[in-house]
Order: structure tokens, then C-alpha cells, then sequence
């Protein structure tokens, strides 16, 4: 059997399943997992799918101790007509192949990871919901998996996917969220592994995260880790900002995640002849912008949420509430756009879904 060939492992006993109306975000995972190893002298082998069960690692496994794992995420929606679909899933792969990039990981054949995962999801197809909103959430990852305290890049990585149905972001349709500016704690710096979507960028936002929550507030808004003063991202999504008519977000700079959603929304905004531009923004310039009566809109834009608008930001002791607190005209025509290419109600003329083949 060559070392690429995909090796299917079929659950002969399966999972009882939570009622869709039930579903909460990763708490429910399917029957089956994609798992491939990879070693410095045979590369990327033994590509398989088997019945979703726990991992077994060496207490010395380097991803405990070093932190070296990279993630996607990603998600397969069923269509009114039964369809299954993907949005733009090269880009996660294309991604995560530069995360690696950053973590001194090995790179991954993106079309053959590609055509691994349509198999897992022609095997799992029956988990994904049917109900309106709701997803099948795609969750791949590497980790480090030698055992060796050495501090240095692993020789061997092992490759998964799991799958999670998940229900509607917005269970009473969509809202306004209220942010907190964070001005003490640091998510990354240019340089850093900002650019990539690694776990510790996650779980150091934790703290901050709980003293937005305490106060309150939904989600944190980082700014830039040397002056405090130029936005940066919000912990799960990239930030937009309708200003005077003119839709700004801070330009990657090296400490942004480069979000698939975010560019698709820039790509949307300028199909639609709607100015975008992506530069250098501080903290002080929206607020000034909202004193003058100039701040229009602000949304976040993520695989979860899609389209997230913000109905209230604090800084500095100082809040403000935008657009009186409602989703503003030009968030709900995005999310609606955006979601509706994705679920394949309406058309897409970017070529941007996927069909899984059954």
C-alpha cells in the first residue's frame, strides 16, 4: 500500500447524538477522525480514518512542554437542497501551511489534505444539521509529538481532523456585541506568532478575556504591543470600522491573523464599489471620529460569527454606543450575503464554496 494511500477504518459502534436544538460550540464530536503521521525520513504517511477515540501520547511529547501545534477551523454546510458545501477551504490549508511556516513545522500537500477531509465528510455527512444556521464545525490540527525535552524544532508531527455539528452563532438572530479595549495585556507583537493560529496565542488571552467578562463585555479589542494605540484584531475575529462612509481595517502587519472571512469581506465590499481601505488605525482616531458623528458601523468578521456588529466600545474609561446600539444596514447585507453564499441560498458568482461530493 503506498505510504498516501487512504486507509478507512469504518465505527462499527455509533454515537447517540445530542437534538440539534441542544448543540453548544465543540461539545459534540462525530464518529470518525482523519489522523496522519509524519516523521523527518518519511515525510507526511500513513494518511487514515478511524472511529473518533482518544490520543495517546508520551509524557515527554514535545507539544505539552514547547507548544509547538498549529490549528484551523473551518466549516461544511447542507444546502436546502441536501448539498454539502464548503467555503473556501484551500485558504485554511494554505494557512495553516504558514503557521507551520512560523512554528518550524513540516508543510502539508494542500490539495491531498483537501481531498481527506472531503472523505471524512462524505463518511460523516449524516452529522452535519440540517436545521437553518447551523454547521458542521471542521477543526484541523498538527502537533508535536517526540519525546525529547530537547528544546528544538520535533521529528515527528501527527496530523488530525475532527468534526463538531454546532448550532447558530446568533440563536435569536443577529446582535450587537459590546468590546472592551484592553490596554495592559499584550495578545502579540510584529514578529511574534500573531500571523499564526497557534494555541498560545489563544490561552494568553485568557485573563484579559476574564476581566472584559467581569465587566461585562463580550469580546476584547487588542491593540498593537509597543505603543498601546493602533488597533489591532478582536480575540476570535478581525475588525472593521464604517467611517463617514468609508469602511477602514487595520492592515496585516505582521501581528493580525489573516482571516479567511476578513478577506472575503473586503473582496465583497469592493465587488459592491464600496470604498474599503487597510491601514495603520489608533484607538484615539475612532473615538474622535464618533465624537464628530462620522462613526457609522463597527464589525467583527470570523469563521463563527461571520459577520459580529459591536454596539459598544469602551476605552479608556470612556463608552460609546454605536449606531444607537443596532446592527447597522451594512453588517446585516454582509452577513446575509456571506452566509447565504455559504449555505449555497444564494448564488456565488466568486467561485468561493465547494461541493463535497456524496
Amino acid at each position: 500500500m503506498s505510504e498516501q494511500q487512504l486507509k478507512v477504518i469504518k465505527n462499527t459502534s455509533r454515537k447517540l447524538r445530542v437534538p440539534e436544538a441542544q448543540l453548544a460550540f465543540g461539545k459534540e464530536f462525530t464518529d470518525h477522525m482523519f489522523v496522519m503521521d509524519y516523521s523527518t525520513k518519511m515525510g507526511w504517511h500513513h494518511p487514515r480514518i478511524t472511529p473518533y477515540e482518544s490520543i495517546t501520547l508520551d509524557p515527554a511529547a514535545m507539544i505539552f512542554h514547547y507548544g509547538q501545534t498549529v490549528f484551523e477551523g473551518l466549516k461544511a454546510y447542507r444546502t436546502e437542497d441536501d448539498r454539502i458545501l464548503l467555503f473556501r477551504p484551500e485558504k485554511n490549508f494554505q494557512r495553516m501551511n504558514r503557521s507551520s511556516e512560523r512554528l518550524s513545522m513540516p508543510p502539508l500537500d494542500e490539495k491531498l489534505v483537501l481531498d481527506y477531509l472531503m472523505e471524512l465528510l462524505r463518511i460523516d455527512q449524516d452529522w452535519i444539521p440540517v436545521t437553518e444556521g447551523y454547521s458542521l464545525y471542521i477543526r484541523p490540527f498538527i502537533i508535536a509529538t517526540e519525546p525529547n525535552l530537547s528544546l528544538a524544532p520535533s521529528n515527528t508531527y501527527q496530523f488530525y481532523i475532527i468534526l463538531s455539528p454546532v448550532g447558530s452563532y446568533y440563536s435569536e438572530g443577529i446582535h450587537p456585541v459590546k468590546i472592551f479595549v484592553e490596554e495592559e495585556f499584550t495578545r502579540a507583537v510584529r514578529g511574534g506568532t500573531g500571523t499564526a493560529k497557534t494555541a498560545g496565542n489563544y490561552s494568553a488571552a485568557y485573563l484579559a478575556q476574564k476581566k472584559a467578562s467581569a465587566k461585562g463585555y463580550s469580546q476584547v479589542l487588542w491593540l498593537d504591543g509597543v505603543e498601546k494605540k493602533y488597533i489591532e484584531e478582536v480575540g476570535s475575529m478581525n475588525v472593521f470600522f464604517k467611517v463617514d462612509g468609508e469602511i477602514v481595517t487595520p492592515a496585516l502587519n505582521g501581528s493580525i491573523l489573516e482571516g479567511i472571512t476578513r478577506l472575503s469581506i473586503i473582496e465583497l465590499l469592493k465587488d459592491w464599489k464600496i470604498p474599503v481601505i487597510e491601514r495603520r488605525i489608533s484607538i484615539e482616531e475612532i473615538f474622535e471620529a464618533y465624537k464628530a458623528g462620522k462613526l457609522e458601523e463597527v464589525f467583527g468578521t470570523g469563521t463563527a460569527a461571520v459577520v459580529s456588529p459591536v454596539g459598544e466600545l469602551t476605552w479608556n474609561e470612556q463608552k460609546i454606543t454605536i449606531n444607537n446600539g443596532q446592527t447597522g444596514e451594512l453588517s446585516q447585507m454582509l452577513y446575509e450575503t456571506l452566509t447565504g453564499i455559504q449555505t449555497g441560498i444564494q448564488t456565488d458568482p466568486f467561485g468561493w464554496t465547494v461541493e463535497v461530493k456524496k
